[in-house]
């Protein structure tokens, strides 16, 4: 008989106390009143939030990236959405001192996490084009600045291009390199194609310089993004696939209608050390650092092995 070691630690996964024939999220005529009320507000922030928005465009300065990060952290309080950051930012509004823009790569599980890394990342998000068509979402994103792009490979550079330029005019941007979401208990392997951003080629290095858009030095920045409590209690791989992930065929509005049932939950935001592009040989190396980092600290997020006053210690 194969005998286990004592210092080994046993699994423990919440989950296994929910019987899988048990609803997702409970029903009571309070959780539907929360819910009514909770989206109603939703909905009427959201109009006032847009229309604030567009005056915002039109005025000078950063207001256009400042107003976003009230928008998405009042969103958050009325979704019940409390957000724990650990770590450090590499980048905010004003320039850093070595003149570097951050670029801030993180995984994805649901369309939650716009609204929790909008709340505190000045920046402006890659999505992809079919997110333009969205109903009402999409309006958000577009007025929010959002860069989109495709996936067509002969469309590559033009992608690259339209990110280009708001690095150039001191804009800090984000993106989720996995390209989709997931049910939250791993992380997918990341695209490496938007990571030709921070390590262009000689022959685009080239172009840069004759159209005299040339890149600033850049930091690469990955954050662990994870949903670790649910009403105070830690989220098991049942209630993170459930409750907050939306991936697959999934339909948005029900996945709504459940979560505002819930009267709190809570997002943890790991900012790992930053990356610099020219310590790595190609993209693929960057986007496979970047990778692990971020896979590690799910991982270690998810366990709650990550110790507050030194999160960069997994």
């Amino acid at each position: 008989m194969r005998q286990h070691s004592s210092k080994q630690r046993p699994h423990f996964d919440p989950s296994q106390l929910i019987h899988r024939q048990c609803p997702t999220t409970p029903s009571s005529v309070w959780r539907t009143m929360r819910c009514v009320c909770r989206l109603s507000a939703v909905l009427a922030w959201s109009l006032i939030g847009c229309g604030l928005q567009m005056l915002c465009v039109i005025l000078p300065g950063k207001m256009n990236l400042l107003f976003p990060l009230l928008f998405w952290r009042v969103l958050c309080f009325l979704l019940g959405i409390n957000i724990r950051q650990l770590g450090t930012m590499a980048g905010h509004l004003s320039s850093r001192k070595d003149g570097r823009r951050v670029v801030f790569v993180s995984n994805h599980t649901s369309w939650l996490d716009v609204l929790v890394l909008g709340s505190v990342l000045p920046v402006f998000f890659i999505a992809k084009a079919d997110v333009r068509n969205w109903p009402f979402i999409g309006f958000l994103t577009r007025i929010g600045g959002t860069i989109y792009i495709t996936r067509n490979r002969q469309e590559a550079a033009q992608n690259v291009q339209n990110v280009l330029e708001r690095l150039i005019k001191g804009y800090n941007i984000a993106f989720f390199p996995e390209g989709t979401t997931s049910d939250g208990s791993a992380v997918r392997p990341f695209l490496s194609s938007l990571f030709a951003i921070a390590k262009p080629t000689k022959k685009e290095k080239e172009r840069e310089r004759k159209t005299g858009q040339e890149l600033p030095p850049l930091l690469i920045q990955p954050i662990s993004l994870t949903y670790d409590q649910l009403e105070g209690l830690p989220v098991g791989r049942s209630r993170r696939a459930s409750v907050f992930s939306w991936f697959g065929d999934m339909y948005l509005m029900p996945h709504v209608w459940s979560l505002g049932k819930w009267r709190s939950m809570r997002a943890t935001i790991l900012f790992h050390e930053p990356l610099k592009p020219e310590d790595f040989p190609s993209r693929k190396a960057l986007a496979s650092a970047s990778y692990d980092l971020i896979r590690r600290g799910n991982e270690a997020l998810r366990q709650n092995r990550v110790d507050p006053s030194s999160p960069h210690r997994l």
